[in-house]
């Protein structure tokens, strides 16, 4: 893949993605933005070569998908399945967020399962993450009561869960717990990128795709990861929604450069 779509925020020293962009997560992300998320594997193709993907590179990740359960095929357009299928749905989560008025009460979870193996760990790990529930040590879980959370089976039947008060300040508590600050300060370098790359969408799009494309896949994880504190714990100029407004704005003009794109054949 070429290296220059992993261009920096001009205001944030860190890159637009950890690591560049898979096969895998060309495609994956493409029809993750989609409704219905598919796409026929000549698009996902020439989606790829885009990136500097070959060919060859991309049919093998498409095989791959569809053994996984990740994907499944009908008269040669590809659909999202398994877990990928449950992706977005959790994007869609991210983007409404289902919170609720906070009365100080926070949610605590502690393992009291034993004789956990590797995987059974990582899985609880992931669900807690999941969750916007943050490890204060190891085995205790907790976070602001807030959400309305849908606790899967492997979080309910490793753990015993509470209700509980701190005694300290919360505002400190959770500062040292999701570190809220360095959050907000990604989230208003990505409002600015977005903003931007929307307005240079209308009238560049074939020129700037792919780099929109890794900015909007870079703000949809950073989303994802926001902690969902409540007002109360939270600096007064928050940056959070206003990320989330400003993707749903890029999303729009990204699909339609993205339409066109595909439209014209290039």
């Amino acid at each position: 893949m070429q290296q220059s779509r992993n261009i920096p925020l001009d205001s944030d020293p860190e890159p637009l993605l950890e690591r560049p962009l898979s096969a895998r997560s060309v495609m994956a992300s493409l029809l993750l933005g989609r409704r219905p998320p598919e796409a026929p594997v000549a698009d996902l193709v020439r989606w790829c070569h885009l990136f500097g993907i070959a060919e060859g590179t991309a049919r093998v990740a498409l095989h791959r998908m569809m053994a996984k359960g990740e994907l499944v095929a009908t008269d040669g357009v590809y659909c999202l399945s398994g877990r990928l299928a449950g992706r977005q749905v959790r994007q869609e989560t991210s983007l409404t967020p289902r919170v609720r008025s906070w009365d100080g009460d926070w949610r605590v979870a502690v393992v009291v399962a034993s004789r956990r193996d590797a995987r059974t760990r990582a899985g609880l790990r992931d669900a807690m993450r999941r969750l916007h529930l943050c490890e204060r040590r190891e085995g205790v879980w907790l976070r602001p009561d807030n959400l309305e959370l849908d606790i899967p089976a492997v979080a309910r039947t490793q753990c015993e869960w509470l209700t509980a008060r701190p005694e300290d300040d919360p505002v400190a508590l959770a500062n040292r717990l999701f570190q809220p600050k360095r959050w907000a300060q990604r989230a208003s370098a990505l409002t600015a990128r977005l903003g931007a790359l929307t307005v240079r969408l209308e009238t560049e799009a074939g020129e700037i795709v792919a780099d929109a494309f890794v900015a909007g896949a870079a703000a949809l994880r950073h989303i994802g990861s926001d902690p969902l504190l409540p007002p109360a714990l939270l600096p007064s100029d928050w940056p959070g929604e206003s990320l989330r407004h400003e993707y749903a704005h890029y999303q729009r003009a990204f699909d339609t450069a993205a339409r066109t794109w595909f439209r014209h054949g290039r």
